[in-house]
C-alpha cells in the first residue's frame, strides 16, 4: 500500500502522514490506534506500534486458563463437541493445539508418540514423515495446501516463529509433486485431505472459525478448523465409529 492510498483510505492528509513516517511529527494514541486498524494490524502488533510511540499497550493477554475466559472455555468445547463425531481443534495463531475433540482420534492413529508431547504443532504433526504424513494420500497436494497458507501467514504477520516453522516442514521429505497452485481434482469443489484408513480411503475438508470482534489478544489469536467428511463413505464411517450399535 503506498503512502497516498493509506492516507486516502485513512481520511487525513499525505503531508500530516509523511511527517508521522519520517519523525517530523509525532502521532496521537489515537492516530496510531486509527492508523493500525486501516492496515487491518494483529491485536498484537497493535500493541508494539503502540509501545514504538511512546504509548502503553491496550490489548491484553489473558490466559485461556483464567477464570475471565470461562466464556471462551465453554464457548470452545461446545463447538469442539457440538462437531463429533467429525475432527476439530482448536489452534492459536503459531498453529499450537489448544484443545481438540474425541473424533480427532481417526486422525492421529499411527503418528509417533513424540510428536503427541505437549506443545504440540498440528502443521508439524501433519507434515512430519512419523505424522499423518505417512497416511496422507494426496501428500504432495496437501502439503503445498498448507505451505502456501503458512507463507501467507508470515507475509502478514512477519512472525520469526511462523517463518523458522515453514523452513522446517519445507525441509521435510514428499516424494509426490507439489503444485505451484491449488488446481482441483475431478469433482473436486475444495482441496481434500485423503487419508489412508486400512483398506479404506477417508476424505475430509475443513473449516476456520474465529472470535468476532474480540479485544484480548489470546482471543484474536485463536482458530477451530473443523474437519468435514468429504464423501458419504467418510460420513457413515465416522458415524459408525461415533455410534458402532
Amino acid at each position: 500500500m503506498s503512502q497516498m492510498d493509506l492516507a486516502i483510505q485513512a481520511d487525513i492528509s499525505t503531508r500530516h502522514l509523511s511527517f508521522v513516517e519520517t519523525g517530523r511529527s509525532k502521532p496521537s494514541r489515537d492516530m496510531i490506534l486509527h492508523l493500525a486498524e486501516e492496515l487491518e494490524l494483529p491485536l498484537r502488533e497493535r500493541n508494539h506500534l503502540l509501545l514504538s510511540g511512546g504509548f502503553a499497550p491496550l490489548y491484553a493477554e489473558t490466559p485461556l486458563s483464567s477464570p475471565h475466559m470461562a466464556s471462551v472455555r465453554e464457548a470452545l468445547g461446545q463447538v469442539l463437541s457440538g462437531h463429533e463425531p467429525y475432527p476439530a481443534v482448536v489452534v492459536d495463531q503459531r498453529w499450537n493445539l489448544v484443545d481438540r475433540n474425541a473424533a480427532t482420534g481417526v486422525l492421529l492413529r499411527g503418528v509417533a508418540p513424540e510428536l503427541l508431547v505437549p506443545p504440540v504443532n498440528v502443521l508439524r504433526l501433519s507434515l512430519h514423515p512419523k505424522g499423518m504424513a505417512q497416511r496422507i494420500i494426496n501428500l504432495g497436494e496437501w502439503r503445498a495446501h498448507l505451505l502456501h497458507r503458512l507463507r501467507r501467514q508470515m507475509s502478514l504477520t512477519a512472525d520469526p516463529d511462523l517463518a523458522a516453522l515453514w523452513q522446517e516442514l519445507d525441509d521435510y521429505p514428499c516424494d509426490q509433486p507439489e503444485p505451484e497452485i491449488d488446481r482441483p481434482g475431478p469433482g473436486d469443489i475444495v482441496i481434500p485431505l485423503r487419508l489412508r484408513r486400512g483398506y479404506r480411503e477417508l476424505a475430509f475438508f475443513s473449516t476456520m472459525a474465529t472470535f468476532g470482534t474480540p479485544l484480548d489478544i489470546t482471543v484474536a489469536e485463536l482458530a477451530i478448523e473443523a474437519y468435514f467428511p468429504a464423501n458419504p463413505e467418510t460420513a457413515a464411517y465416522l458415524q459408525h465409529q461415533h455410534h458402532p450399535d
